[in-house]
């Protein structure tokens, strides 16, 4: 299973990007197991970055995944996004820019290829224009993104994107577990992946198919969503609490002011962040957020090592 994290964004505390912390949040991700990070995507706050500052940021990112995983031999994947213009000859420029700093795979935002919703024809006509001024050797993705609408993708969109030949991860965010199980047959057997970014439907998605998770929540608790990734076939009680566990922290996305909650669960695991985002007030991470998302931190740490002790007296006996 994939199990990837959107990047958040540090900035130092006089609002600019901090690139060095962002470096030290791969190290974190690659030290819970994660096998990818979404470089670039919302969760980075794009819509509020320069270009210049989502290009650095991507490269920044880049390059330290790319250092672990030659030092360590591990696979450690980063998909890029970062494309916001509102003419594909912007899109296309943006994206240009993405791959050149570096990315294992372009991500196209659903919305941006149909930004007044007109339809499956026009998305699929601006995919090909789309395609045409990006590089050949290309490898390309899918994120259904929630702002400024959520563009959710047809059958007749996906069997273009399969008959391309260039799309290999989906960041499905349709929150529906019959629809991900038809969109895991229709992909079935081939390159494309679909990754599900919703907590509450993740478990039953991998079984039906789905190829793992991409989402906000492995900003707080990643090595549980990497546990369940590696075990929910052959543990498959604990990974239904496990699942649970998941699901229900997973309603914070809403409840708490994302993306200063993990900018804050950062700070608690020793990663000294500022309490600043550019698409929040500071002022929104209240007592009240804090003490939740210490809650949560005390309560994912506490089943993590009930796992980890699980599994090192299966070893020992």
């Amino acid at each position: 299973m994939d199990i990837f994290t959107t990047m958040i964004t540090p900035y130092t505390k006089n609002g600019a990007v901090d690139y060095e912390t962002a470096e030290k949040y791969v190290d974190w991700y690659f030290a819970n197991g994660l096998s990818g990070i979404f470089a670039v995507c919302q969760s980075s706050e794009i819509f509020f970055l320069s270009l210049e500052e989502r290009v650095e940021l991507n490269r920044r990112v880049y390059a330290r995944a790319k250092q672990l995983e030659r030092e360590s031999g591990k696979r450690f994947c980063v998909v890029s996004s970062g494309h916001i213009g509102d003419t594909l000859e912007e899109q296309a420029r943006e994206l240009n820019a993405i791959w050149r700093s570096g990315t294992d795979a372009l991500i196209l935002i659903t919305n941006r290829l149909d930004i007044n919703n007109e339809g499956d024809d026009v998305w699929i006509e601006n995919c090909k224009k789309l395609i045409a001024a990006l590089p050949d050797d290309v490898k390309l993705g899918l994120y259904e993104c929630p702002y400024p609408y959520k563009r959710l993708v047809s059958p007749k969109i996906l069997d273009f994107c399969l008959s391309t030949g260039k799309f290999y991860y989906m960041k499905d965010t349709c929150c529906d577990a019959a629809l991900i199980a038809e969109r895991c047959r229709q992909l079935s057997g081939s390159q494309f992946k679909l990754l599900n970014a919703n907590c509450q439907t993740l478990l039953e998605s991998m079984r039906s198919g789905g190829e793992g998770y991409c989402g906000i929540m492995c900003n707080f608790h990643p090595w549980l969503y990497s546990w369940l990734g590696e075990n929910f076939e052959k543990s498959p009680r604990d990974a239904e609490l496990v699942q649970a566990v998941l699901g229900t922290f997973g309603f914070t996305e809403g409840g708490l002011p994302y993306p200063l909650s993990a900018k804050y669960h950062m700070c608690l695991c020793g990663i000294l962040t500022e309490n600043i985002a550019r698409n929040r007030k500071s002022e929104e991470l209240s007592d009240y957020a804090k003490s939740c998302t210490e809650q949560m931190k005390l309560a994912t740490d506490r089943l993590q090592k009930y796992l980890e002790e699980k599994e090192n007296k299966n070893e020992r006996t």
